[in-house]
């Protein structure tokens, strides 16, 4: 059959074990965009029967050419095991030639592997963010985001957050106007109010046994005057050295693991009607409840109230 080369080409890369509900986001956005504008490729190393995390498998027939004809390509997200080292010169390739290279949660273990996050900003899903970031130190991981843009290169969140950086992507091509009409034949909201770091839950990030004692011990003393001189004393260790340690570990400063996890501490507690922005500023140790409303919107692009009103169920405001 023969392809229109006036459209966006749009190739999806699906390696083993992908993740069906991510495969098939860009396919719901681009190729059903409604104008015509864009053709959709799946394709996977070895052509055939590609079996995904849910236990079922999806047939795509081409192979790793595609990726040679592409005006954009998207990874879905995957197992996170080692990508075939022919799908990385392929990508390596393709971003060499100008072709804009995204991803969606988990994929971002490939294009970091292809070098294509060295030193750059990036995310995925909070809960492989951490990991991501100690795999590769040279790439700026920020778990907070719902998708990063660096141009040529671009990353997104888990899941749903796929849909967000796939109608974005739309918009950034043919204008805000046809991604609004694309997100309400969707029946989806075109920007989501905050980023992902509001959906993580407390005690998201797993270390190792030297150093999960004192996060524990930390996250039921957040509402005390925390220091990093403190947690190092807890630890047995001096302060540079569990700096460093920690950094390792988690993938961050003791500092900003801290804030994010009285952050995620407030999420949980706006949940409950009954308490104040100020009791939840107190308990969780941010400080008095202008300073809480400041770090709760440059964390989540939000307001407590805007949040409260999301996530708090109905029934439990009642």
């Amino acid at each position: 059959m023969h392809e229109d080369p006036a459209k966006h080409h749009v190739v999806v890369l699906a390696l083993p074990r992908v993740v069906a509900f991510d495969l098939t986001i860009p396919v719901q956005v681009f190729a059903h965009e409604g104008h015509g504008r864009y053709r959709v490729t799946l394709c996977t190393p070895n052509p055939g029967l590609v079996p995904t995390t849910s236990g079922f498998g999806i047939e795509v027939g081409a192979d790793l050419t595609a990726l040679d004809h592409a005006d954009t390509i998207v990874v879905p997200g995957y197992s996170r095991d080692p990508a075939p080292a022919a799908a990385l010169a392929a990508l390596r390739r393709a971003h060499e030639r100008g072709t804009r290279v995204t991803s969606i949660c988990t994929g971002a273990f490939v294009l970091a592997e292809a070098g294509l996050l060295r030193g750059r900003r990036a995310t995925t899903h909070w809960a492989h963010a951490a990991e991501l970031a100690r795999r590769h130190p040279d790439v700026d991981v920020d778990p907070s985001v719902l998708y990063v843009d660096e141009g040529d290169v671009l990353t997104s969140a888990g899941v749903a957050a796929g849909i967000d950086l796939c109608l974005y992507l739309l918009g950034r091509d043919h204008g805000e106007a046809a991604a609004i009409d694309r997100a309400r034949t969707m029946v989806t909201p075109l920007h989501r109010a905050g980023g992902q770091a509001q959906f993580t839950p407390p005690g998201a990030a797993t270390v190792g046994a030297e150093l999960a004692p004192v996060l524990t011990w930390a996250r039921a003393h957040l509402h005390e005057p925390l220091t990093v001189a403190s947690l190092a004393k807890r630890a047995l260790q001096a302060p540079r050295t569990f700096n460093r340690a920690f950094r390792a570990a988690v993938g961050m400063s003791p500092h900003a693991w801290l804030t994010g996890e009285r952050l995620r501490l407030a999420c949980r507690l706006l949940e409950e009607p009954d308490l104040s922005i100020d009791d939840v500023a107190r308990r969780t140790g941010l400080g008095t409840s202008a300073n809480f409303r400041l770090h709760f919107k440059r964390a989540f692009a939000t307001t407590p109230t805007a949040y409260r009103a999301t996530f708090c169920s109905p029934e439990s405001a009642r």
